[in-house]
């Protein structure tokens, strides 16, 4: 017999590329303790939020208006779709069920409007019985006002991001404003080859300075009428071109207080005062040169160069013309109108100053993210703003409607279900059984892996429903590698095969078959997903990841371990526990058939 050679040494290869894969998948569970899956609402409860439109004079809101609202909020709470939240409506009232989330996480989810818009700084000043320093500035070569001693979140004004980080957060803010508390920073162009989308800024916080209103030619114009009035909050700054009644509105305001306007639905084309997210700086803002429903997208993910967490915004055609025309007419204009306030539910969340135009349709939000709060707020510009306001008429902690009892049964069913087919390979085929055998528990491993690290990654929470999927795709798995040993049975009883050729032969006609019916599963579990939701979307995602998953298990194991099952005197002398014998074959054995080849 010829020694092995390199191609026939390909099997074990493979077997080692999922043994790997394997064990990176337990590492992952292991550091992350995510050894158990969270559960849903079925298994393990949650808690249900009743909201109620509120409109003007009590009216009946437009029902259009009520679907649309249900539309993001099931964004909001199953954007992934397999987080078994549940989003109904009840006549004009809307019923959310969250799995596992306390009372303050739910109505945290669902209460926010998220409508990121992006307005010219006019104005600013320190907050109430804050401090008031009023900085002087000049214009640096680039065109952007430098000022000094302006009041901040908590930060030193004098702070600038370079060209490859940004500044540093505030330190006394909310998370979500020390999250936020530098944004639209950028590489320079010796740092990488395109900075298109992202901008050069300078160190957030609530800047105030001289100005002029903008002209033409993005000049100051010599007709700016500052305030004189040194302890007027606009002492120093330019007040042309406000709204007048925002003049006392602004001096009024108090930004200390808790309620500081978060969930605001401001109008887009008016000016209007607002506060910083830490409550330490008001505003006076432009009209919205960007509205959130000009974003196309947003995603959440690490600085390839710092390895902190940023939010990336993609803006669709329009919103990236509007994004770069406001950049290019401030960016030549003294502080603090050169700087771009980023205003979220009413409030300011960051405010850069922007030293260059940006163009491409892009812009990155940096700062204290952690991995958790970049989600939360990627999830929430992306899906948008709710088009009524909601109050909480009431919020309820459901117990699970199933209970351990029914999980135990689904577990047990399941386990039956897998001791039946395995029975049934070793009686039907033997010693080839084992290989099936094998390949189950591979495939229930993987599974179990998979699962785990989606519920602890990804919001998946496993249900009563997904316990069933999980459990048909047995019989999915198990056809698989089924079709295979039938069709190297095939290849024997026609007489024209030794057992490895037939390995390979069969393999090749085999793994057609198999495609097309994973293909075939794997399509309908997916239109079912988009089309059902709830219960019959869980089912249709079990199925459908097990599917993936057969064809993994089949390509990587299944197949590799035949070839080298081949190799053994125990099959390819057709042993009568083989289940490759002669008389099971109707013909010569393949040792007698080698012989004869030979």
């Amino acid at each position: 017999m010829a020694p092995p050679t390199s191609s026939q040494s390909k099997p074990g290869r493979t077997l080692l590329l999922l043994l790997a894969l394997i064990l990176a998948m337990g590492a992952t569970i292991f550091f992350q303790k995510a050894f158990v899956p969270k559960f849903g609402l079925d298994l393990a409860g949650g808690t249900t939020v009743t909201l109620t439109p509120v409109t003007p004079g009590g009216k009946a809101p437009p029902s259009e208006n009520i679907d649309r609202a249900i539309t993001i909020i099931r964004a909001r709470v199953n954007g992934t779709g397999i987080s078994d939240a549940e989003v109904a409506r009840a006549n004009n009232n809307i019923v959310i069920s969250v799995p596992g989330a306390g009372r303050e996480e739910a109505l945290g989810l669902i209460s926010k409007t998220a409508e990121l818009r992006m307005r010219q700084v006019l104005a600013v000043a320190a907050a109430k019985d804050q401090p008031a320093q009023m900085p002087t500035s000049a214009p640096t070569p680039g065109g952007s006002g430098a000022p000094s001693g302006a009041p901040s979140a908590g930060t030193s004004p004098a702070a600038t991001s370079s060209a490859a980080a940004s500044a540093a957060p505030s330190a006394s803010g909310t998370p979500a404003g020390r999250a936020l508390s530098s944004a639209l920073t950028a590489p320079s162009p010796s740092a990488t080859a395109s900075t298109a989308g992202h901008a050069k800024t300078r160190k957030n916080g609530a800047k105030a300075g001289n100005r002029a209103t903008p002209s033409p030619s993005g000049a100051a114009s010599p007709s700016a009428a500052p305030s004189a009035d040194a302890g007027d909050p606009l002492a120093g700054q330019d007040t042309s071109g406000i709204d007048p009644a925002l003049l006392d509105q602004f001096r009024n305001i108090d930004c200390t207080k808790k309620d500081k306007g978060q969930g605001v639905q401001d109008d887009p084309n008016k000016q209007i005062v607002a506060c910083s997210d830490d409550g330490s700086a008001r505003y006076i803002l432009d009209k919205a040169a960007v509205q959130g429903t000009e974003i196309s997208g947003a995603q959440a993910g690490t600085d390839p160069t710092t390895g902190e967490w940023i939010v990336q915004v993609n803006f669709k055609s329009k919103g990236a013309s509007q994004f770069s025309d406001i950049t290019r007419r401030i960016t030549s204009l003294p502080a603090p109108r050169n700087q771009l306030a980023n205003v979220l539910d009413g409030v300011v969340i960051v405010a850069p100053t922007i030293e260059e135009a940006i163009p491409g349709g892009s812009a990155r939000i940096s700062g204290s993210f952690t991995q958790v709060t970049a989600n939360d707020l990627a999830d929430q510009l992306k899906y948008g703003a709710l088009p009524l306001k909601f109050m909480p008429d009431s919020v309820e902690s459901v117990s699970s409607t199933l209970g351990q009892d029914q999980l135990r049964g689904g577990l047990i069913s399941g386990a039956l279900g897998l001791l039946v087919v395995v029975l049934y390979l070793l009686l039907y085929y033997r010693g080839l059984g084992l290989v099936g055998v094998a390949s189950l528990v591979v495939a229930t491993t993987v599974t179990y892996l998979t699962v785990a690290i989606l519920s602890h990654n990804a919001g998946f929470r496993l249900s009563l429903p997904h316990i069933i999927g999980l459990v048909v795709s047995i019989g999915i798995t198990a056809d698989s590698f089924i079709v295979y040993f039938e069709r190297i049975r095939d290849e024997i009883k026609e007489g024209r095969r030794t057992l490895r050729s037939a390995v390979e032969v069969a393999w090749r006609r085999a793994r057609r078959t198999i495609l097309v019916a994973d293909a075939v599963m794997f399509i309908a579990a997916v239109v079912l997903f988009f089309l059902a939701v709830g219960g019959v979307a869980g089912f249709a995602f079990a199925m459908g990841l097990t599917t993936l998953i057969d064809i993994v298990v089949v390509f990587l194991f299944t197949k590799p371990l035949m070839s080298l099952v081949a190799r053994m005197r125990f099959f390819a002398k057709g042993h009568k526990l083989s289940g490759l014998d002669a008389e099971r074959m109707g013909r010569t054995s393949p040792a007698e058939q080698t012989m004869q080849e030979a």
